[in-house]
């Protein structure tokens, strides 16, 4: 056991910058994936943004990102100060479990006794003091040897989150409201989200993750073996002139699995996983009518327009425009409403349906249509 300065100098925080984010089509595609976007409207991206919640904990020179090839370039001119060793290319997306579970290996290897912070780089948090004070809790918890994350207590019955089940306080120095974590539950219908919203026992499941880096791989271990064994293959390669071929050979067979699956729902089982309630406005932006919401004072009567050189008559109408186009659009009389207009494609829905956008992207996708996705 240390305190808390010390464990904080420790900490490293990392960044899985991956994901299309389907729901977001056609604004969110493979080469400009979400987190390459100003969604808050923040004037940054949500990646520049996750940056800046991030650095005031580790520091500049202790975050890793983790991203696809594709997206280096971008990743790089977005955040200027990110070192060539703390940039984790993936040729192809293996999932979480693969991106979190390999910048743990490398950074265990490197550094044994590790702290590491996985924070999504798509996520929009209001209030990021809250935020800082509520992962210094968990880094505290993370060194007393759990393998922690971060609940946002709900506000309305969401149908579109993850959930997590909560079972009783820990008492960890320095951890303070952390509880045992019962289970993971997955996104539920209406009304199983109302009867957790008044349970006061379920957490909005966030996908952060804090645990010492050894605790995490020997968690992963337990479940998945083989995919264990290829991180360290891998870890052990990575700044090494090896690199190259043992990437080529090792991380196509990595099993894509994500990591509640691989570490979060087997250590809950295990009684070594702990939630700290945050107590902070976040949402993960998954679909327009998210993104509409971020734009809203709440009254229900408002169009939300996103776009540089919009041009948007709109008259007695309410939602949300995208528009990276130099077209005029006119709204009439339509309520809850989501366009969204880019040089080649154009979307028409509403928020109640915004969720099935991604069907669209995957019929696209089967039809051979994949030059604009």
């Amino acid at each position: 056991m240390t305190d808390a300065a010390t464990a904080l100098d420790r900490f490293y925080s990392v960044i899985p910058a991956g994901g299309i984010g389907s729901r977001l089509w056609p604004l969110s595609r493979a080469d400009a994936p979400k987190f390459l976007h100003d969604l808050s409207g923040s004037g940054r991206s949500l990646l520049r943004d996750t940056w800046e919640r991030l650095a005031p904990l580790s520091g500049e020179q202790r975050i890793m990102v983790v991203t696809g090839r594709a997206h280096r370039a971008a990743v790089e001119e977005q955040l200027p100060e990110l070192t060539d060793s703390n940039i984790v290319l993936e040729s192809d997306p293996r999932d979480s479990t693969a991106a979190i579970g390999l910048a743990a290996a490398i950074l265990e290897h490197r550094e044994p006794g590790v702290i590491i912070g996985s924070f999504a780089a798509d996520h929009v948090i209001a209030n990021g003091h809250a935020f800082r004070e509520t992962v210094r809790r968990a880094v505290l918890a993370a060194d007393a040897g759990y393998i922690a994350t971060i609940g946002i207590a709900p506000t309305e019955p969401a149908v579109g989150f993850g959930y997590i089940k909560t079972a009783g306080t820990l008492d960890i120095p320095g951890a303070h409201g952390a509880r045992r974590v019962e289970e993971f539950v997955e996104k539920p219908d209406l009304a199983t989200a109302k009867r957790y919203l008044r349970s006061n026992k379920h957490l909005w499941n966030a996908g952060m993750f804090i645990a010492r880096a050894d605790r995490l791989l020997e968690q992963l271990g337990k479940s998945e073996p083989e995919l264990l064994a290829g991180l360290q293959e891998l870890a052990a390669a990575w700044d090494t002139p090896s690199r190259g071929v043992v990437v080529d050979r090792v991380w196509p067979r990595l099993k894509k699995i994500a990591i509640d699956y691989s570490v979060a729902e087997p250590a809950a089982k295990d009684g070594a996983l702990a939630v700290i309630p945050g107590e902070f406005e976040w949402d993960d932006v998954g679909d327009f009518a998210s993104i509409a919401k971020l734009h809203s004072s709440g009254r229900g009567s408002e169009l939300a327009i996103l776009g540089k050189n919009a041009r948007v008559l709109a008259d007695a109408s309410s939602g949300i425009v995208v528009s990276q186009s130099k077209r005029v659009i006119s709204l009439i009389g339509v309520t809850d409403i989501v366009v969204v207009d880019t040089p080649d494609a154009l979307l028409v829905t509403t928020s109640e349906n915004a969720q099935r956008v991604k069907s669209v992207v995957d019929a696209l996708r089967a039809g051979g249509s994949g030059d604009v996705l």
